[in-house]
C-alpha cells in the first residue's frame, strides 16, 4: 500500500535538498553575472590546455623537473609586474573596458606560446616569456571580474556567487587537464595552445556584451603609483584580508605539487605518460562535488574558522597523496584535498568581497590574485627543488605537513581569521 508522505514531510525533503545544493540564484538575477560566468567557463578550460602542455613542453625540452618548476619564476614575475600595473587603474577605469584589455593580453601570451610551438622546438626562455605575459594579463582580468561581482549582486548572495565561480574553475580542471593530456600525446602542444587562444575569444565576446561598470560616483579616482600605495597600504592595515592572503599562500606555496606530476605519473605510479590530465583533474573532481553541494556555506556563521579547517584538511590530504601506493588512493586523496581548497576559497573570496570597500575592491583583489595565482607558481619552483634535493614523493609529503603546521600558525598569529563572522543581510 502507497504511503501518502503529507505536504509536511515533502516540503522538508525538499528544503534540505535545497541547502545540500548550489545556489543558483546569482545566476537568474543578474543578466552580466551570467554573461561573465559562461565566458569564464569556456576561457578557465582553455587555460587547462596551456597548463599542461608548459608543463609537459618544458619536460620535454629539458627533461629536469627544477627547469618545469621554474615556470613558476616566470609566472610569478609577470604576475608581480601586471599586479602592480593594474593597481594603478583597477578602481579608476570601466571595468568593462579593463575586462575585454585583459583578454587581449591575455591572447598576446598565448600566441607567444603559440608561435613557439609552431616553429619548433622553442628557446626555453620564449616558453617563460609567454607564461610571464600571460600572468600579467591575468592579473588584470581576475581581480576585473572579482570586483565586479560585489556590485552585481551585494553581499548576502557573495558565497553562492563563489560556489558558482567555482563550480566554473573546478569543471574547468577536471576536464580540461583530461581532455588536454590526450589532445597534447596525440596533436602535441601546438594544438593545446590554440584551444585556449579561441577560448580567450570567447570571454572578449561575453565581455562586450557587458553594461558598463565605470567607478561609483563620489568614489576616488587616482591612478598610478597613488593608487598603489593606497591598495597596499589598506591591506597591509586590515589583518582580518592579510591572514586570508597569509594561509592560502602556505596552502598553494606547500602544498600543490603539481610541476611532480609528469614525474610521479610515470616514476611513482607507473602509469604512461599520457595519464597525466588524472593527476591534475583529481582535486577538480573533489572541488567540484563541493562546490555543487555547498549550499550549506551561506548558514555558516564562523567563516574564518572554516578557512582554517578547510586548508588543514587539504595539508592532510596532500601528506596521504604523497605516501600512496596505488593510483587510485592517491587520486582519492587529490579528490579529498580538491574538496578542501573549494571550501576554503568560498569562504576566503566571501570574506575579503565584505571587508573591502568598493573603490579599493579591484586592487584588493590585484593584490589576491597575486596571492592565489602566484602560490601555486612558487609551489612548483618548492616542489621542483625540494624533489631535486631529496626525491618527489618527500616534496609532496613534506609539503603536506607544512601545510597542516602553517594554518595552526595563522590561526594563532591572527585571532580576527578565527573571531571572523559572516555578514548580516541588510
Amino acid at each position: 500500500m502507497a504511503v501518502n508522505e503529507g505536504p509536511g514531510l515533502s516540503e522538508r525533503r525538499t528544503t534540505a535538498r535545497r541547502r545540500l545544493t548550489i545556489d543558483l540564484t546569482p545566476l537568474r538575477v543578474s543578466r552580466d553575472f551570467r554573461l561573465v560566468w559562461f565566458g569564464l567557463l569556456i576561457t578557465s578550460a582553455g587555460s587547462q590546455f596551456t597548463l599542461v602542455a608548459v608543463f609537459v613542453q618544458v619536460k620535454e625540452l629539458t627533461g629536469s623537473a627544477a627547469a618545469v618548476g621554474a615556470t613558476g619564476l616566470a609566472y610569478v614575475a609577470g604576475l608581480v609586474v601586471g599586479t602592480l600595473a593594474g593597481g594603478a587603474v583597477l578602481d579608476a577605469w570601466d571595468r568593462r573596458r579593463l575586462l575585454m584589455f585583459a583578454q587581449v593580453g591575455l591572447a598576446a601570451g598565448s600566441t607567444i606560446l603559440l608561435g613557439g610551438a609552431l616553429a619548433g622546438d622553442p628557446p626555453l626562455w620564449l616558453v617563460y616569456a609567454g607564461i610571464a605575459v600571460l600572468a600579467a594579463a591575468s592579473a588584470i582580468d581576475g581581480p576585473t571580474r572579482s570586483a565586479m561581482t560585489a556590485r552585481l549582486l551585494g553581499a548576502p548572495l557573495m558565497p553562492a556567487a563563489q560556489a558558482l565561480n567555482q563550480v566554473v574553475w573546478n569543471t574547468s580542471a577536471m576536464l580540461g587537464p583530461a581532455a588536454a593530456g590526450l589532445v597534447v600525446a596525440r596533436w602535441g602542444v601546438t594544438v593545446a595552445y590554440a584551444v585556449d587562444l579561441a577560448s580567450i575569444g570567447c570571454m572578449f565576446v561575453a565581455a562586450a556584451l557587458l553594461h558598463p561598470m565605470p567607478p561609483l560616483a563620489g568614489d576616488h579616482r587616482d591612478t598610478g603609483l597613488s593608487a598603489i600605495r593606497e591598495g597596499f597600504s589598506f591591506a597591509r592595515r586590515n589583518r582580518l584580508i592579510m591572514s586570508t592572503f597569509a594561509i592560502d599562500l602556505i596552502a598553494m606555496v606547500f602544498g600543490l605539487p603539481r610541476a611532480l606530476f609528469p614525474f610521479l605519473i610515470v616514476e611513482q605510479f607507473e602509469r604512461a605518460p599520457e595519464a597525466i590530465g588524472l593527476l591534475f583533474a583529481a582535486p577538480a573532481v573533489g572541488a567540484l562535488l563541493g562546490a555543487l553541494t555547498s549550499g550549506w556555506t551561506g548558514r555558516i556563521r564562523r567563516q574564518g574558522l572554516a578557512v582554517i579547517l578547510s586548508v588543514a584538511g587539504w595539508g592532510m590530504a596532500i601528506a596521504a597523496f604523497g605516501w600512496a601506493g596505488t593510483l587510485w588512493f592517491g587520486l582519492a586523496m587529490l579528490a579529498v584535498a580538491g574538496w578542501a581548497d573549494v571550501i576554503s576559497a568560498i569562504f576566503r573570496v566571501t570574506i575579503m568581497q565584505t571587508a573591502a570597500p568598493d573603490r579599493l575592491r579591484g586592487r584588493l583583489f590585484g593584490i589576491h590574485i597575486l596571492v592565489v595565482t602566484g602560490g601555486p607558481r612558487l609551489g612548483d619552483v618548492e616542489a621542483g627543488l625540494v624533489a631535486r634535493l631529496v626525491s618527489p614523493t618527500f616534496s609532496v609529503v613534506s609539503g603536506g605537513i607544512a601545510c597542516v603546521i602553517g594554518a595552526g600558525l595563522v590561526a594563532l598569529a591572527y585571532p580576527e581569521l578565527r573571531r571572523a563572522r559572516a555578514a548580516q543581510p541588510s
